[in-house]
């Protein structure tokens, strides 16, 4: 059994203070960070193709951080965090320290008077361009093509941030639950992959 436990709890101080990153994982090691993780399938799946990085998965859901605490009991770089996913990223995550962001098929939230309640935001890509490394690079996937739009939008006219062409790794990310129910049903998945070329002034 392992000795350490995938879940991170997050005490008072913790409210108030950055991620120990190193004294999280036991290592010093490039994080790939998760948001809104699910049930752990694609971050636990990562994880083991990755053994020399660390993986962390942002979910706010209760019973959906047990399904991820039960798959990564044996998987040791892998922690997730039940927590609100922008103030994790904006409030928890220290700047600079974050190699890969993946936002695989948020919550479309497609009617249009709850648009407002999608993560994606102006703020929200902020928050990503502190935590995220000098060409670290974000990757968001979603079956919606009207949000889809609104993501290119968005990242289009951030200054931290390029558009970069699709690399032949991300044809091979393991699907995560959602995704292999859209391809059975035939839906089209969009997709964007961002680099962040410029810091944080």
């Amino acid at each position: 059994m392992p000795t350490f436990s995938p879940v991170v709890e997050l005490s008072p101080e913790l409210q108030i203070a950055r991620l120990d990153l190193v004294q999280l994982f036991g290592r010093n090691a490039p994080l790939h960070v998760d948001l809104g993780c699910g049930d752990g399938s694609f971050i636990c799946e990562m994880a083991q193709q990755l053994s020399n990085s660390n993986f962390l998965g942002i979910e706010r859901l209760t019973k959906r951080v047990e399904k991820v605490r039960r798959k990564a009991e044996k998987i040791e770089n892998v922690r997730v965090l039940r927590a609100d996913t922008l103030f994790a990223v904006r409030d928890l995550l220290p700047e600079n320290s974050v190699d890969a962001f993946y936002l695989l098929f948020p919550d479309p939230w497609p009617k249009r008077r709850h648009q407002q309640r999608r993560i994606f935001t102006c703020d929200f890509l902020d928050a990503i361009a502190r935590a995220l490394q000098l060409n670290g690079v974000f990757h968001i996937a979603t079956d919606q093509l009207d949000y889809f739009h609104q993501i290119e939008r968005q990242s289009s006219a951030h200054l931290q941030f390029q558009v970069v062409p699709a690399s032949p790794d991300e044809s091979v990310l393991p699907l995560t639950r959602f995704e292999g129910k859209f391809r059975d049903q035939g839906a089209p998945i969009y997709r964007l992959t961002l680099r962040k070329t410029s810091p944080v002034t």
